[in-house]
């Protein structure tokens, strides 16, 4: 690995690369993100690799392991080259007939094909499964082709071009311009125009500034940055070396949560990968630019997430917001000038500066350009990382590429933008999925969070269990955030235990006006979200909880009971054996009773039932 002085010996470099690969090889690729590694995909590919070395094909197969693909729930996912068959839920037993089968004997395994839930059909190629035939897979596109530990994978597919031509070819001026023009908002939440932040950091007084990487993820249910960063690190870093270009940083921050030990992995070989070949360190490509990168952990704390608490953070001090009186593009870490965006706009730098800002403003809608990537869990068929241009509807996203509300259960709302974001209903779906019209309804764009909810969900529950974890989650440095998610959380908790009041409605809309109004930073503005929302969609399921003292999804348990329906129930006993505070009781062969004293309303009896003969009132 020698050091390249030239965009020259860069070209140079990759053409070796190309040279001496075979596109028509076999190539047997295996996802090892975090998603299909906690299904153990990593002894599948030590499977594959066992059979490939006893049947003397190294060499002749190639053998890939790669970042994420996306459709985690269908994990491990096996992705077959050139033809691009695609196994899902392979297991390392798998191995060999895939071998011998698909690699050799070119024939399909119809049992590891994907299986349309609703449908029924049978998909080879992974392109045309529908949660991936309706996806626009710009960023994440290169997660399945290569292994995110080989900077020369990268390279292969044209990695660092667009750095190269940036200080080839542009001035840092140029390069600002051209992310001003592209209209690229930041995908951590806000929106704000990458851009025009750029712009400011680089104007600011003082010769020392700083980028930063904003890997803090740390939404229930989201994991798009930690896909990006473990499958594609060089594609941030190569962000990022644009950005500190453009702005005349000379030293940048990742700051990744500790949660992620897979993608600090991937990122810290990348960075020495790029020191080696000369793209990270001093005199880059013989442009005279420097410039290095230090990797920070965070402990985990959600606020940290906001711009000044993770500068607080990175500096050593608790994870806390500051007053925005003054911006952090111009006094942020150590009072330098510094900007901070999240990991998938840096992704988005490299293909702005090699295609062009008019390329990219082709993509989208009016004012919001590009693509995004959500996470797209819960109560959906297909659920996993989904990336389609922005303004795509939010029935498109759930019903086109997430199949649907599995059970034939009907769809009731999706939450979207994190824990902070709100409720949105049926009535909605065909609503572009924006930074504006997402905020016109009452919830927010956030990072990509996306959690469908069906027919059975308790929209005061939902509200409950986020404002319980945004009061947790919560430093405490302001009164209004402190406290009012804490109140929020009492009145909540209440309502869902039959204790609700009339006018404890009317206090949590007052609750949340003065919190959006007088909290620190974006996470007390917005905790009130998930409230308002349902109380704007799902008014009468509160109204019911306080007062009929009754919840009508049967979710909330003090407002249930469970009984026996004699007719149905045969005795069989399994609801006895697997009642956890043994509140069930009778004669085997005959129908059984539940004391209502000693019941937890745990639900299990109804689960393990197989006659239906609980019932919930």
């Amino acid at each position: 690995m020698s050091r390249l002085n030239s965009p020259g010996a860069l070209e140079k470099l990759r053409a070796e690369i190309a040279a001496g690969r075979d596109p028509d090889r076999p190539c047997i690729t295996t996802c090892l993100g975090t998603g299909c590694h906690a299904y153990d995909s990593k002894a599948l590919y030590n499977a594959f690799a066992g059979e490939l070395q006893s049947r003397g094909l190294v060499g002749r197969v190639e053998l890939r392991g790669t970042g994420c693909h996306g459709f985690c729930e269908q994990g491990p996912i096996v992705v077959l080259f050139p033809e691009e068959i695609c196994y899902c839920r392979v297991q390392p037993e798998d191995a060999a007939a895939i071998v011998t089968e698909t690699v050799l004997g070119k024939k399909v395994i119809p049992d590891l094909l994907y299986r349309d839930p609703v449908s029924g059909r049978r998909y080879e190629r992974e392109a045309d499964i529908p949660f991936y035939k309706n996806q626009d897979r710009l960023i994440l596109g290169l997660n399945r082709l290569i292994d995110p530990r080989k900077i020369e994978d990268y390279l292969a597919r044209g990695g660092y071009r667009a750095l190269s031509r940036a200080l080839a070819e542009m001035t840092p001026q140029e390069v600002l311009e051209e992310v001003k023009q592209a209209n690229l908002r930041g995908r951590g939440g806000g929106g704000f125009p990458a851009g025009v932040k750029w712009e400011t950091t680089r104007q600011a007084p003082g010769k020392e500034k700083y980028v930063i990487v904003n890997a803090d993820e740390g939404d229930p249910g989201a994991y798009m940055d930690r896909s990006l960063l473990e499958g594609n690190p060089h594609l941030i870093l190569e962000g990022l070396l644009i950005g500190a270009y453009a702005i005349g940083a000379a030293v940048g921050y990742v700051y990744v949560r500790q949660e992620y030990p897979l993608a600090v992995n991937n990122l810290t070989l990348a960075l020495q990968q790029a020191e080696q070949y000369g793209l990270l360190g001093e005199d880059i490509l013989g442009s005279g630019f420097a410039f290095n990168v230090r990797i920070k952990r965070g402990a985990g704390a959600f606020v940290s997430g906001e711009s000044s608490a993770l500068m607080a953070a990175i500096e050593g001090r608790v994870g806390e917001p500051r007053p925005k009186h003054i911006n952090t593009a111009i006094s942020g870490l150590w009072g330098r000038p510094s900007n901070l965006n999240n990991v998938e706009t840096w992704a988005n730098i490299p293909f702005i500066i090699e295609r062009g800002a008019a390329w990219f403003n082709r993509i989208g809608n009016e004012r919001n350009r590009g693509t995004k990537i959500f996470s797209l869990v819960g109560k959906v068929n297909n659920t996993g990382l989904v990336e389609v241009p922005l303004g795509t509807t939010l029935k498109k996203i759930i019903h086109d590429i997430g199949g649907g509300i599995p059970g034939e259960k009907g769809f009731k709302a999706v939450q979207t933008g994190g824990p902070s974001g709100g409720c949105i209903p049926e009535q909605y779906l065909d609503t572009p999925v924006d930074f504006d019209c997402l905020k016109e309804l009452g919830s927010m764009m956030g990072s990509g969070g996306m959690i469908v909810m069906d027919e059975d969900n308790c929209m005061v529950d939902v509200a409950r269990y986020f404002m319980n974890f945004l009061r947790d989650e919560s430093c405490g440095k302001c009164s209004s955030c402190r406290e009012g998610t804490a109140r929020m959380s009492e009145i909540l908790d209440a309502i869902t235990r039959g204790e609700g009041r009339e006018g404890d409605l009317e206090l949590l809309e007052e609750i949340a006006w003065v919190m959006k109004r007088t909290s620190l930073c974006a996470l007390g503005s917005t905790a009130a979200n998930p409230v308002l929302s349902t109380l704007r969609y799902f008014r009468e399921e509160y109204e019911a909880h306080i007062r009929e003292k009754c919840c009508p999804t049967k979710v909330c348990k003090a407002l249930i009971r469970f009984s026996i329906d004699p007719g149905r129930c045969d005795g069989c006993g399994r609801c006895q054996r697997n009642c956890p505070e043994e509140a069930i009781w009778g004669e085997p062969d005959t129908p059984l009773i539940i004391d209502r004293a000693l019941c937890s309303r745990c639900g299990i009896c109804q689960e393990v039932c197989r006659r239906d003969a609980i019932i919930v009132e």
